[in-house]
C-alpha cells in the first residue's frame, strides 16, 4: 500500500487538509492534565469527569463521552500495560462495520498486520494479554465475565491494527502526549530514511485559532493500490473520521522536497540523525519491518550515514602493527556510546548538571583509549574520538547545552548577586549558547547532503538563535561598561551579504517564487554566519576547553583532511588572548546578535517549510523575534 502524488507539488506545500483520527487516547500520565477529547491542557478546575477522562469544554465532553462510556474502557483493569493501546483500540472497534471479511488483513482500510504480530515474539503475548483485557472489559459493562473458550479474534485484530498504524501525538513542545489512529489518507503513507514529507498535529479546543490549520487544502495525494486487488476500502470512505469524533488532535502531511506526479510520498517512522543500525533496529522492534529505502540500501552508505558513525582514531606507530583499525573502533564506539548514554540518563534521572558536563566533555576532548595487541615494539594504545558529525556527538552537544543552562540558572538561584556571580552564570550561559550554535552548524552540514533532515534542522537553529539573543540582551553586558542602549543602533538592520532580513521585512517568509531559489538563500545564509561568527566565537566558549578546539561553529572544511587525528593537533593557532575593551565588547555582541537573528529568521524559513507560515512554531519564533526586535 503506497500513496502517491496525484500532480506535482512544490517543496512547502501541504499534501493534505486537516484530517480527525480514527480513534485516539492520552497516554496514562497526561489523563489528568490534558482534555481527554481534543488533548488540549486542562485549565482547574475541569468538567466533571465521564469514566476516567477529563474535558476542557461542554463541546469536548458531548463530543467524546459518550463514546468514552460505550467503549467498556472503565472496566479495563488499572495495571494493564500500554492502556493507550488498548482505549484506542476499543473505542475503535465501536466504528466496525457489522462483518469484516478481510479481518485478519485489513479493517477500515487499514492494514492489521495480524499475522506478523501475532507470531512475533516481541509483540505476541503482549497482543493475547491485551486482547484478554479487553473483551474482559466489554463483558463486564454487559454485567457478564469472560469464559476461557470465548474468541478474541476481533479484538486481537483491532489491536494489531492500532499497533500497526498509531502515531504518537506530540504537543508543541515536542512531548508525546497520546496516540491516535488516522484513516488511509495518512496511514497509508509509508516510511522512508530519506522522506519527502513531515507531518504535523494541530491540537487545539473547540472554537479555537488552530495555528497552521488550513481547512481549504486539499487532498493531493491518491492510494497506489485498487479495492479489486486488494480488497480494502478506499480513502475517501474513512477521510471524515470516526463517527462522533468532532474533535480531536488532527494531523497534515506538508512536502519537504519536490515531488513529481506519480512519486511515492514518504514521512519518517523514526530519528533521521540516528545511523542505520539504530534505526533498522527501531522499526523492526516498534513496527515490524527492516526499511528498504534508497538511504538504507545504497552501497557503500551515504556520506550523512558513515558521519553518524564516525570515529576518529590516532596513533604514531600503528601503522607498523599491521592490525585491523575497524575491530579496535568498533570496541571503542561501543564503550564510548555506553559511558554517553549512562552520562545522560544519569543527568536526566539525578539532575547533576555539572557532574553531566565534566564527564561528556572530557570523552568529548579526550576520547578513549583502546590496548592493542603486543608487536615488536611493545603494547601501544589507540586513542579513539568521536568525529563531530558522529550521532553521539550530536546528543551530547544538545545535552551540554542544556546543562549549562541550567547551571547557569542554578549558580544565580543559590550564590548572592554579587558580579561575579553574574558573570560566572553568564560564561554558562555563553558556552551553553556555544554549544547550541555548534548542534545547528554541524546539522546544517549534514543537512546539506540530506535534505529530509530539515526538520531537526528548524529546532536547532530555533534554540541557537534564540540562545544567542538572550546572551546579547543580556543585562551583565552593563558590567563590562555597555549599557542595552549600545544594541539599539543594530536592532534594526539590513544584511548586505544575504536576503534573510529582507524576507523577514516583508513579512512574506518564504513565497512560492524565493522556495524555488531556496538552495541559493540557504547557501547565502551559511556564508553570512560564517563570516560574522569569528568575530565572537572565541568569547562566546571562553573557557570551554572542547569547544575551543573549533574555529568556527560552522566550518568544517578541515574535515575532509582529517582521515585521522593526530595527538599534537592544536586547532586554535592564535593567542587565545584578547585586549577586555569596550570596542571589542561592543563588536562582539554586535555580531551575537546579528548572528542570532539570522539563525532565528533561518530557522523561521525551515519552519515555514515544514508545518506552515501559520504554525505554531513558525508563529512563535516570528513572536521572539519581534519581540526582540520591539
Amino acid at each position: 500500500m503506497e500513496m502517491r502524488a496525484k500532480q506535482d507539488i512544490e517543496i512547502g506545500d501541504d499534501i493534505t487538509p486537516p484530517l480527525l483520527p480514527l480513534s485516539f487516547s492520552l497516554h496514562d500520565s497526561f489523563l489528568s492534565s490534558h482534555c481527554s477529547s481534543c488533548f488540549s491542557p486542562l485549565s482547574f478546575p475541569p468538567l466533571p469527569h465521564h469514566y476516567g477522562s477529563l474535558y476542557c469544554s461542554a463541546p469536548c465532553s458531548s463530543s467524546h463521552s459518550p463514546i468514552s462510556s460505550s467503549s467498556a474502557e472503565s472496566f479495563l483493569p488499572l495495571t494493564c500495560p500500554r492502556s493507550s493501546d488498548l482505549r484506542t483500540a476499543l473505542r475503535l472497534l465501536l466504528s466496525l462495520p457489522s462483518t469484516c471479511p478481510h479481518l485478519h488483513r485489513f479493517t477500515n482500510g487499514l492494514l492489521t498486520n495480524y499475522l506478523k504480530l501475532t507470531s512475533s515474539p516481541e509483540f505476541a503475548a503482549q497482543i493475547r494479554q491485551g486482547a484478554i483485557a479487553m473483551a474482559a472489559a466489554r463483558k463486564l459493562r454487559k454485567g457478564l465475565s469472560l469464559d476461557q473458550s470465548d474468541d478474541v479474534l476481533l479484538e486481537e485484530a483491532v489491536l494489531c491494527l492500532v499497533v500497526t498504524n498509531a502515531v504518537e501525538v506530540q504537543d508543541e513542545s515536542g512531548r508525546s502526549i497520546g496516540i491516535a489512529v488516522y484513516d488511509p489518507s495518512f496511514s497509508w503513507i509509508n516510511h522512508s530514511c530519506s522522506p519527502n514529507a513531515c507531518y504535523r498535529f494541530i491540537v487545539s479546543p473547540p472554537n479555537a485559532t488552530s495555528f497552521g490549520e488550513d481547512s481549504g487544502s486539499a487532498l493531493r495525494i491518491v492510494p497506489s493500490v485498487s479495492e479489486e486487488n486488494f480488497g480494502v476500502c478506499s480513502c475517501s470512505e474513512y477521510n471524515k473520521g470516526t463517527e462522533g469524533y468532532k474533535y480531536g488532535p488532527k494531523i497534515m502531511v506538508r512536502s519537504i522536497k519536490r515531488i513529481k506526479k506519480g512519486e511515492e510520498v514518504c514521512v519518517s517512522y523514526t530519528d533521521l540523525l540516528q545511523p542505520k543500525a539504530m534505526r533498522q533496529s527501531y522499526l523492526w522492534f516498534n513496527h515490524q519491518f527492516t526499511c528498504s529505502c534508497s538511504r538504507c540500501t545504497v552501497s557503500p552508505s551515504t556520506f550523512v550515514d558513515h558521519a553518524l558513525e564516525e570515529i576518529l582514531a590516532s596513533n604514531p606507530s600503528f601503522s607498523s602493527a599491521g592490525l585491523d583499525l575497524n575491530l579496535y573502533r568498533d570496541e571503542a564506539n561501543k564503550k564510548l556510546s555506553h559511558y554517553v548514554d549512562e552520562t545522560i540518563t544519569e543527568f536526566l534521572s539525578v539532575g547533576d548538571p555539572e557532574s553531566c558536563c565534566k564527564k561528556l566533555e572530557s570523552v568529548l576532548e579526550g576520547g578513549f583509549h583502546v590496548e592493542l595487541l603486543e608487536s615488536e615494539d611493545g603494547k601501544s594504545r589507540l586513542n579513539c574520538k568521536f568525529h563531530p558529525f558522529n550521532h553521539i556527538a550530536l546528543n551530547s552537544y544538545m545535552t551540554l547545552a542544556s546543562a549549562y543552562r541550567i547551571r547557569s540558572s542554578d549558580f544565580l538561584a543559590f550564590q548572592s548577586k554579587t558580579d561575579e556571580s553574574q558573570l560566572k552564570a553568564f560564561e554558562m550561559s555563553s558556552i551553553s549558547a556555544g554549544y547550541s550554535l555548534l548542534l545547528a552548524g554541524a546539522t546544517h552540514y549534514l543537512f546539506c547532503s540530506e535534505s529530509s533532515l530539515i526538520v531537526s534542522a528548524v529546532n536547532f537553529w530555533k534554540q541557537a538563535g534564540e540562545s544567542l539573543l538572550t546572551i546579547a540582551g543580556s543585562s551583565v553586558w552593563n558590567l563590562l561598561g555597555l549599557p542595552k542602549s549600545e544594541l539599539s543602533t543594530v536592532v534594526k538592520y539590513k544584511c548586505s551579504e544575504c536576503s534573510l532580513m529582507d524576507i523577514f521585512g516583508a513579512k512574506s517568509i518564504l513565497n512560492q517564487a524565493e522556495r524555488t531559489n531556496f538552495e541559493n538563500i540557504s547557501s547565502d545564509f551559511l556564508a553570512c554566519v560564517r563570516s560574522a561568527s569569528p568575530k565572537f566565537w572565541r568569547f562566546l566558549i571562553h573557557g570551554c576547553h572542547y569547544l575551543e578546539t573549533f574555529k568556527d561553529p560552522f566550518d568544517f572544511r578541515w574535515l575532509a583532511h582529517a582521515h585521522c587525528v593526530a595527538e599534537d593537533v592544536d586547532f586554535i593557532k592564535e593567542d587565545s588572548n584578547c585586549e577586555h575593551h569596550a570596542e571589542w565588547y561592543t563588536n562582539a555582541r554586535t555580531y551575537i546578535y546579528k548572528v542570532g537573528m539570522h539563525c532565528l529568521v533561518y530557522g523561521v524559513i525551515l519552519a515555514h517549510i515544514c508545518y506552515g507560515q501559520n504554525s505554531h512554531l513558525t508563529t512563535h519564533v516570528l513572536n521572539h523575534v519581534e519581540n526582540f526586535v520591539h
